[in-house]
């Protein structure tokens, strides 16, 4: 799992699927990184131990950075999903997170009640209620990473 270690946030989503991975069998090895230089040392790690996969936790640093760990990914033919699908449409392998539409409709709708006078402190906290998981063919076929039937037909969006 790479993350910005020096974002809390972040750090605090590294925690909870640190957490949870035992219960399901899967063994995290966590790459936090703090600057653009560290993600250097973070595929040293990964080169000496190459790990089953990649999560990257996305924020600005992870962000920016984005296109190196995509090369690291192909280069090491290692399957990496994000959690932006723009991610995928730039050539990443997969995504799954929150329906990015659906998180501005309700940001516009909490801001049209904020200026119809509604107090910040008494509208709801909202969480996600539609994820998406996007799948990139081409970088799987490029990985050559099989990718059967069924996974693509739970995929919202397969990119060619």
């Amino acid at each position: 799992m790479l993350w910005n270690a020096d974002d809390l946030g972040m750090t605090s989503r590294y925690k909870a699927a640190s957490a949870g991975a035992p219960g399901m069998g899967i063994v995290i090895t966590p790459f936090g990184v703090r600057e653009p230089e560290d993600f250097s040392a973070a595929f040293a790690g990964m080169s000496g131990d190459m790990p089953d996969g990649i999560l990257m936790v996305t924020d600005i640093l992870t962000r920016l950075n984005r296109k190196k760990v995509f090369d690291f990914a192909a280069a090491h033919r290692v399957p990496a999903i994000y959690e932006a699908e723009d991610f995928v449409r730039e050539g990443g392998l997969m995504s799954y997170g929150p329906d990015r539409k659906e998180a501005i409709e309700r940001a516009a709708d909490l801001l049209a009640r904020v200026l119809k006078g509604a107090k910040p402190s008494d509208l709801p906290f909202e969480q996600p209620t539609r994820f998406r998981f996007v799948i990139n063919r081409k970088t799987a076929d490029t990985l050559g990473i099989a990718h059967p039937d069924s996974l693509l037909e739970r995929a919202d969006e397969v990119i060619e």
